[in-house]
């Protein structure tokens, strides 16, 4: 049996939604001009605080980021993404989400989209994002 090597990455945790709206479509938001992959959309929400729960961290995101709420109750885990970048490892467990109050609007400047599940490939997404799609397809 081989030994494995410590990964020196970091290891960052972030969560993530697919809202998922009466007609069946998954909110995608675009990182705003500035922040890194910019102009790549992406499931909102962020990274997890120390000492807060995924369901926390999302609870919190959503409000600041797209003016809704949302329960823990209504977060419901779906899948993870685990993916090795150059600098940090991005392990983001995604939850779905369909009841949430108030209407989301861009608070951060990012561009949302309604999409529908077969049409999230044709939006360019960050590559840790990329496996969740088929999953999402799959699933709705």
């Amino acid at each position: 049996m081989a030994a494995t090597v410590p990964d020196p990455r970091r290891l960052v945790l972030v969560a993530a939604v697919a809202l998922i709206d009466v007609d069946g479509r998954v909110l995608l938001t675009q990182r705003p001009p500035g922040k890194s992959m910019a102009g790549l959309w992406e499931f909102p929400g962020g990274k997890i605080e120390q000492g807060e729960t995924p369901e926390a961290a999302l609870i919190r995101e959503l409000e600041e980021e797209l003016g809704i709420q949302t329960w823990s109750s209504c977060l419901a885990p779906l899948t993870f993404a685990s993916h090795a970048y150059d600098d940090f490892h991005l392990l983001m467990p995604l939850f779905a989400c369909r009841k949430w109050q108030g209407v989301p609007a861009p608070r951060e400047g990012q561009q949302l989209a309604w999409v529908r599940a077969r049409d999230l490939r044709n939006y360019p997404m960050p590559p840790a994002d990329l496996p969740l799609i088929p999953i999402l397809r799959d699933w709705l």
